[in-house]
């Protein structure tokens, strides 16, 4: 399926911003566009229209973007971007540790912007299969099971959905396993040509990984730092510390 099939959801109070941005995707190619402004009506248009991605201003007058988030995340593994006037390196890496895809302040460029949406499409589907595809390819680290093809995490009964980020991070590191992956490549499998200055959220989403795929995620058995490198995938049996 080609990425400009996928539906693209925009939450913004600024009724003129937003259409000027559903006029810049469609110019881009991407024609499924649905917009709303307001938590509210963002949780309506969304059990309505099942967007396949959203873009979430932060600050709406029923409530912010992150709580919306948070209720998204509920109902879906959606792939959402953060598009904010609010450009705080806390606001950033607070919306990036609870597992955003991405996020961009305002006053933004709009071929960044298209660029950001269609890597952030492109990672989170092209891992995809139809519904009862067999062989899916799968990452075993002990207990915990990776499933690339459907971008989970399956540990027993349980499964945990997986950001296209961490998705990207973990695809990079299983083709290099056993060796050190660097910062700077780390980022740019996640973010592409624009990774400089990712290293801090770079860190935060390892986190979050350690958190699935980790029984102890204080003492990492398979994400381990390589101190001052990058990170590396543990050998098949895991590594005690």
């Amino acid at each position: 399926m080609d990425i400009h099939q996928y539906k693209i959801m925009l939450v913004d109070d600024n009724h003129d911003l937003s259409e000027m941005i559903a006029g810049i995707l469609r110019q881009s190619g991407y024609e499924n566009i649905v917009t709303a402004g307001s938590v509210a009506e963002a949780l309506d248009v969304f059990q309505r229209e099942l967007p396949d991605m959203a873009v979430l201003d932060v600050m709406l007058p029923d409530g912010d973007g992150f709580r919306l988030f948070q209720k998204l995340r509920e109902k879906s593994r959606i792939s959402i971007l953060f598009l904010s006037a609010k450009d705080e390196d806390r606001d950033r890496l607070f919306g990036l540790g609870l597992g955003a895809d991405d996020y961009i302040t305002k006053p933004f460029l709009p071929p960044e912007l298209v660029l950001r949406i269609s890597v952030i499409l492109k990672r989170a589907y092209q891992f995809g299969k139809e519904a009862g595809t067999e062989n899916a390819s799968v990452l075993s680290l002990g207990e915990c099971q990776v499933l690339f093809d459907y971008g989970t995490v399956r540990r027993g009964e349980k499964e945990t959905p997986l950001t296209a980020k961490e998705l990207a991070l973990l695809k990079k590191l299983n083709e290099n396993r056993g060796k050190i992956v660097t910062f700077d490549a780390l980022c740019s499998a996640a973010w592409g040509d624009s990774y400089y200055g990712y290293e801090n959220t770079l860190m935060v989403h390892i986190r979050h990984l350690r958190e699935k795929i980790e029984e102890d995620p204080s003492h990492p058995r398979w994400l381990l730092t390589a101190r001052g490198l990058g990170y590396r995938l543990a050998a098949d049996k895991g590594e005690r510390r």
